[in-house]
């Protein structure tokens, strides 16, 4: 609210962005959730739960329904951009590198391009800044070769 005031008293006026659709769809919000997930990562979601998930079960019933369910079945943005959002989060909080492979790879799934990843990572670099940048990089070349 600081930024939009300042932005107001300095005669800017910022245009509001579309609405989001109501989400209009049959079935649990888990199950909802777990479909978004899996397109997303192009695996299915089936077998024992590991990591997170067997550790806090709460956590990933709350990241199915909320997260894939209530937020990413909203049209205002598309997987691509919600996941070039985070990969630019995750680059500037650094040492979550696992997490960045995984967004990484879930770039490549929806659509974008190593070039494209490779000029994201050139943007991260002048927005966020060379250290994060290199290690964003070095991610990056570790998730195409995996993919050699």
């Amino acid at each position: 609210m600081t930024v939009l005031d300042e932005r107001k008293a300095q005669g800017i006026t910022d245009e509001m962005g579309a609405a989001a659709s109501p989400i209009d769809k049959e079935g649990s919000k888990y199950d909802r959730g777990k479909a978004v997930l899996e397109e997303l990562t192009g695996l299915p979601e089936t077998g024992a739960k590991t990591g997170y998930a067997a550790f806090a079960p709460e956590i990933e019933v709350f990241l199915k329904e909320h997260l894939f369910a209530d937020i990413f079945e909203r049209d205002v943005l598309t997987y691509a951009e919600r996941e070039l959002i985070t990969v630019s989060v995750l680059s500037s909080i650094g040492g979550v590198e696992p997490m960045l492979r995984s967004h990484l790879n879930i770039c490549l799934n929806v659509g974008l391009s190593p070039n494209q990843l490779k000029q994201f990572i050139e943007l991260i670099q002048a927005s966020i800044g060379e250290n994060e940048a290199r290690a964003a990089q070095i991610v990056l070349e570790e998730v195409l070769k995996s993919k050699q």
